[in-house]
C-alpha cells in the first residue's frame, strides 16, 4: 500500500550574521536535513505508530506521503500513485488529520463543513447519509453536529474533524498528534474511534503522537525517526526485548524494613512503605529473587519489563 525509498528533504534555513547589509542583500543559507535517506513499507490494512522528538521529520514525513510537500530524493509508491501528481483518484483515497490544525468553520455548525466535504469528494445523497450515521454513531456525537464550531469543547471538535475527514472513506489515513491537548476521556474516546474505524473500513492508518499511551493501544509495529533517519522499525513488543536490559521487582513489605538494609539486595527505584521497588539486570533476576523470598517478608510480590517511555527515552539519547 505505501513505498518509501530513500527519501531525503533538504530545508534552506537562512542564516543571520549580524550585518544589516550582508543580511539585506548577501542572504547567507545552511542545509537543514530534514529526512535522510528514509525507507519503509506499509502493508494494507496496517496500522503504523511514527514516532520521534520534535524536528525529526515526522510532520515532514506525512507532508510529502500526502502530496503537500515535494521530496528532494526518494521514490514513493501509495497505492499505485506518487503523491506529488495529486491526481483526483489518489486524493479520494488519502486524508490527513492534524492535531493542530483544524478545517471545521468557527461559527458555522460541523454539519456545513460535511455538506462542502460532500461537494468536494462528490459523494452521493445515500453514501452521504450512511457514513455521517456510522461515524457519529462510533464517535458518540449525533447531538454535536448541529451546533456552531465554537460552542464545541477540544474534544468534541476533534470528533468533527474526524467525521469531516473521513466522510468520503478513505483507504489511507494520516493522523498527525490527533490526541493533542485532549483531556484523558477524550483521548480514550479518539483512540477507540480509530481502533473502530480501522477495523470497519480496512484503512492503512499511519500515527503520529508524542502520548505513548496512543501507540500503546493502536499500534503493534514501530517507526522511530530521529534528526531525519529511521532508527528502529519493528513490533512494539521486540522494542524491550531489544533496547531493554532491566527488570522491575514490586513488593508489598509485611513489616517496615530500613532502607539500607533493602538498598544491599539491589537498586531501590521507588520506596514507600509498604511498597518498595527495585530495579535488576535481566540477568540478575532469578538471583535477586531468591535473595528477596530469603531475607524479606512480603505479601505480594509483582515482576514487570522497563515501560516503555523510558525504554524510547534511552533510544532518543543514544
Amino acid at each position: 500500500m505505501i513505498s518509501v525509498k530513500n527519501l531525503t528533504k533538504i530545508y534552506k534555513i537562512y542564516k543571520k550574521t549580524g550585518n544589516i547589509f550582508t543580511d539585506l542583500f548577501f542572504r547567507q543559507y545552511k542545509d537543514l536535513v530534514a529526512l535522510d535517506d528514509v525507507s519503509f513499507e506499509i502493508e494494507d490494512n496496517e496500522l503504523v505508530s511514527f514516532i520521534g522528538p520534535n524536528g525529526a521529520g515526522k510532520t515532514t514525513t506525512l507532508k510529502i506521503l500526502s502530496g503537500i510537500l515535494y521530496p528532494d530524493r526518494g521514490k514513493i509508491n501509495i497505492n499505485g500513485f506518487y503523491p506529488f501528481d495529486k491526481k483526483k483518484e489518489f486524493l479520494r483515497q488519502i486524508t490527513f488529520v492534524m492535531g493542530q490544525k483544524s478545517q471545521l468553520f468557527w461559527d458555522l455548525p460541523a454539519i456545513d463543513t460535511f455538506l462542502l466535504n460532500k461537494e468536494i469528494y462528490q459523494i452521493n445523497d445515500n453514501q452521504f447519509k450512511k457514513t455521517l450515521d456510522n461515524l457519529t454513531n462510533i464517535l458518540n456525537c449525533q447531538n454535536l453536529i448541529n451546533k456552531p464550531v465554537k460552542m464545541l469543547s477540544l474534544g468534541e471538535r476533534m470528533k468533527m474533524e474526524f467525521i469531516a475527514a473521513l466522510l468520503h472513506s478513505p483507504k489511507i489515513a494520516f493522523l498527525d498528534e490527533p490526541t493533542i491537548g485532549l483531556d484523558i476521556f477524550s483521548q480514550e474516546a479518539i483512540r477507540s474511534f480509530i481502533k473502530s474505524y480501522q477495523k470497519e473500513f480496512k484503512a492503512t492508518i499511519i500515527l503520529t503522537s508524542h502520548y505513548l499511551e496512543d501507540v500503546k493501544k493502536l499500534a503493534k509495529r514501530m517507526l522511530i525517526i530521529n534528526q531525519g533517519k529511521i532508527i528502529y522499525d519493528g513490533k512494539l513488543t521486540d522494542i524491550i526485548k531489544k533496547f531493554s536490559q532491566n527488570k522491575y521487582i514490586t513488593l508489598n513489605l509485611d513489616k517496615e524494613i530500613d532502607k539500607k538494609n533493602l538498598e544491599k539486595i539491589a537498586l531501590i527505584a521507588q520506596y514507600q512503605y509498604p511498597k518498595v521497588v527495585f530495579q535488576v539486570k535481566k540477568d540478575d533476576l532469578p538471583e535477586k529473587i531468591a535473595i528477596i523470598s530469603k531475607n524479606i517478608p512480603y505479601t505480594d510480590i509483582t515482576i514487570e519489563d522497563e515501560k516503555i517511555e523510558e525504554i524510547i527515552k534511552k533510544i532518543y539519547k543514544k
